[in-house]
């Protein structure tokens, strides 16, 4: 899966982890897909997200995913997006295409872009692309103010930016706010953190400082009746001041319907390539620069091939090293994919490898494990919260050549031990049915709908004590 350059990087600011609401947890252990029957009535449910795009990916796709949930259980709920992805939802909703609002792509938007043309990465990310979704979410909000009253909304859900630093217009709207999941409160590893620019750190301190400010000012956070995050690290970021409830969830989850278990072949020769693939974006934290090093290594003692899905910046660097390093006949890169054909090239593959060192998420880790493949990734951020020793190996990024040693390593221990792939596979791929199903996922954040329209009624909606788990408690 490609990743939005929207996405946050932000790190987290020292706060005091107890100036929150109330903190619930609802364990991963329920497996059993139900209909939604936790309210007297199914709930009216407007989504908003800026942008909303299987062709971006990352968190682009996540409203779309619940949207199209939502619709599938016969749950009525709108959207709101700028019109940017207009011709794409087009093509894919269909029927529900009329429930869909979009935001005009108008001049002070224009403006914008073109004003920050010179401007590149973080810098870009802190002025630019924060002006624009800010025009984008005034434009939302009153949008989301006719449909409540027209269509007698219930609850308001904004899934994206996944950002905890990001501030939201999503406020006084009459009804209740969902936000989330969030996922950030991202830094590097410290062996790693030499590779941020001082101008890119500068500006992630200038960020963290004015979006403090920026909370106090635009309190949609602050008012938000739930704010879901994906882990203890972005619990912390969230501003200070929340009034509602703060609750855990994962953000990603995967369509089931897309990512299928590999067809059973018969066994490899024994003398076939192992075949290692990485997937997302290329861009300097992702690291596949030191992959295509340890990929090297391996290739030079065992029959191996790796795949590179994804397209960015980095792509002509990469090209030229992997011809500086005579391995055009090994290494491909395939470019952009959709997820069908991102999902037909993890069928083909035997292995995952993500060596990101600023990855928030890691959805295309879950895409993997879900057609039935190992996965080797960092031990930081996202992919940690994934996978354990049952479905794959983490690499502990100890320094660049030590972390291109431990990939290799990894690598080739893999190769090596077919049996061992497809057991990791195996157990990958019940974790995913268990955990990440959009539609147990949606079960959950129907839950959560729920509890914040009764508690909007002034009564506190409690979780059955099972399923309730402070988080801040068992963190400490």
């Amino acid at each position: 899966m490609m990743h939005l350059p929207l996405h946050s990087a932000f790190g987290p600011p020292v706060t005091d982890p107890m100036d929150v609401g109330r903190v619930v947890k609802i364990p991963p252990d329920r497996t059993e897909l139900t209909p939604y029957q936790a309210s007297s009535r199914n709930p009216r449910v407007l989504i908003f997200a800026d942008i909303v795009s299987a062709r971006f990916g990352g968190e682009a796709v996540l409203p779309l995913h619940y949207f199209r949930q939502l619709r599938a259980r016969g749950v009525e709920a709108w959207l709101i997006t700028h019109v940017r992805t207009r011709e794409e939802l087009i093509g894919c909703l269909d029927n529900d295409l009329q429930r869909v609002h979009f935001v005009p792509d108008t001049r002070l938007h224009r403006l914008i872009f073109w004003l920050g043309r010179p401007l590149r990465g973080t810098v870009h990310f802190f002025t630019v692309q924060l002006l624009l979704r800010s025009v984008t979410q005034l434009y939302a909000r009153r949008i989301a103010r006719r449909l409540i009253a027209e269509y007698q909304i219930d609850v308001v859900h904004q899934p994206a930016p996944v950002s905890p630093k990001d501030p939201t217009f999503m406020y006084g709207l009459g009804v209740p706010v969902v936000i989330g999941p969030l996922n950030g409160g991202m830094s590097y590893p410290p062996a790693f953190r030499r590779h941020q620019s001082w101008l890119n750190s500068a500006f992630v301190g200038i960020g963290r400082t004015v979006s403090k400010l920026l909370h106090r000012l635009i309190p949609g956070k602050r008012r938000a009746a739930t704010i879901l995050v994906a882990n203890r690290r972005t619990q912390i970021a969230i501003p200070k001041g929340v009034t509602g409830r703060v609750a855990t969830l994962v953000e990603n989850g995967v369509d089931l319907t897309v990512f299928r278990p590999r067809p059973h072949h018969h066994p490899k020769p024994a003398n076939s390539p192992v075949h290692f693939t990485f997937a997302g974006r290329l861009i300097g934290w992702k690291c596949v620069d030191l992959l295509i090093k340890a990929f090297k290594t391996v290739e030079s003692q065992v029959p191996a091939r790796l795949e590179i899905l994804g397209d960015g910046p980095m792509r002509p660097y990469l090209e030229a090293q992997v011809r500086s390093l005579g391995l055009t006949d090994r290494v491909f890169f395939r470019g952009w994919l959709s997820q069908p054909d991102c999902a037909k090239a993890l069928q083909d593959s035997d292995v995952l490898v993500l060596p990101s060192v600023y990855e928030c998420g890691g959805a295309v880790v879950l895409e993997a494990m879900a057609v039935g493949l190992p996965v080797i990734a960092t031990n930081w951020g996202g992919p940690a919260d994934y996978l354990d020793n049952s479905c794959g190996i983490l690499v502990d990024p100890v320094s660049s050549e030590g972390f291109i040693d431990k990939l290799a390593s990894a690598m080739l221990h893999l190769a090596r031990n077919p049996d061992l792939r497809a057991s990791m596979g195996a157990a990958g791929r019940r974790r995913i049915e268990q955990e990440y199903d959009w539609r147990y996922k949606t079960s959950q954040m129907l839950e959560f709908y729920d509890d914040a329209i009764v508690r909007s009624r002034g009564v506190d909606l409690e979780f059955p004590a099972k399923q309730t788990e402070p988080l801040l408690a068992q963190q400490q």
